[in-house]
Formats: C-alpha cells, structure tokens, sequence
C-alpha cells in the first residue's frame, strides 16, 4: 500500500488534476501543474515540502499552464515524453491556440526528455515510466508499483476514457495502452486520472462501459 501522501488539486480552465506526492522526508513531486500557480506554490510553502520535480503525463495545454512559474519559483527539472516536447513551446500543438478565453501557451523546454520506458528514482521515490499513447502521442503513465497507485493522465477516468478525436489522438493505441498496461497491475491499484475522481482497476474492469468487450 501507499505510504506516500497524495494530494489532489483541480485547476486552471477545465479543471484539470495537479497531484502533489509527498512523504515522510517532506520530498514531493509535482504532476501535471494546470494552471493557479500562486495556488500551487502556496501549498507547497504552507505544507514545508521541499520539491524535487515536475513531472508531465502529456502536454495539452489544460496540464502544463503552471509548469514554467512553479519551475522558476523552485528551480526543478521538467519532464516529459520525447514526442511531445516541442508541445511545450508551440500554442498550436498544445491546444491553447484553438481557445480564445485563454492565451496562447508557450513554456520553456523540457530539462529531462523521456524516450523509453524505465525505472525512475527521483529522491526517495521510486516509480515506473510508461509510455501510454492513445490519448496523446507521448502520453506517459507513472506506476508506483510498490505503493500501489499510478498516475495515468488522461489516458484512463473513472467510467470512461481518454478523448482521441484531438489532433494526434488514436482510439486503437489508446485502447491497446490500458489493456496491455494499466489493466495488467493488481486489482487493487488506485488510478488518478487528470480530470474527476480517482478510481482502481478493479472498479474499472468490472463498471467500465468502454473496457467491456473490448
């Protein structure tokens, strides 16, 4: 089970999941920082958590709206997958072109490009890097398999899954990625999606109405 603290912030335009990991050291990770910057790095100081990095599930503009004043505001290292790096930098990539209510997005490069799949230890935590496309083409799902919980983006939601009518979306890598990946951990894995509820494979496996008879 899970000795890491997981905290849930839904944020910026559409409310997406920003999702602060901590333990006992008061080392935290900071995954998929949306947007309210101020608010992020408000709980961060008010919580005494030293941060060690931001880490992406993809970027769509809804994810990635705070990235760069959390980063300056505490110096950390940026990851992302190789296929969407240049997402960060490009308003037309990331979606935030196709809105008129919010600006057009542009951060900063990427400091860590992720190009496989791998163990990754940042501090004292330990997780596995996967690359689940489908959703978005370098969408990455971060499995702590040892605390049972994953982070997943949007690639899995409680009864439903990820959108790919999006530019560079595919139903059939995506539906390929939850079943030869996510579906394959413990029953009992807790999954934080980037929008609503958490949830767990069990749940899933047994209520979700596009998993069923796939």
């Amino acid at each position: 089970m899970a000795t890491s603290n997981i905290r849930t912030y839904p944020l910026g335009f559409i409310q997406t999941n920003c999702y602060i990991v901590s333990n006992a050291a008061k080392q935290c990770l900071i995954f998929d920082p949306g947007g309210e910057e101020e608010r992020i790095i408000n709980e961060i100081h008010r919580m005494n958590l030293k941060p060690l990095a931001i880490l992406l599930t993809h970027a769509h503009f809804d994810h990635i709206g705070a990235v760069d004043g959390v980063r300056d505001a505490f110096h950390l290292p940026v990851y992302i997958h190789t296929a969407e790096k240049k997402w960060l930098l490009d308003p037309t990539k990331n979606g935030s072109a196709k809105y008129a209510e919010i600006p057009n997005l542009v951060c900063k490069e990427a400091d860590v490009i992720i190009t496989n799949e791998t163990n990754l230890e940042i501090g004292d935590f330990s997780m596995r890097l996967l690359h689940t496309p489908g959703h978005s083409p370098g969408s990455i799902t971060y499995f702590f398999e040892a605390e049972g919980f994953a982070i997943v983006g949007d690639t899995l939601f409680q009864n439903s899954i990820g959108r790919t009518d999006l530019p560079n979306g595919n139903e059939a890598e995506l539906m390929k990625s939850i079943h030869t990946k996510i579906l394959t951990w413990p029953e009992s894995t807790i999954v934080y999606p980037g929008h609503g509820a958490a949830t767990t494979i069990a749940d899933e496996m047994e209520s979700n109405p596009f998993l069923n008879g796939f």
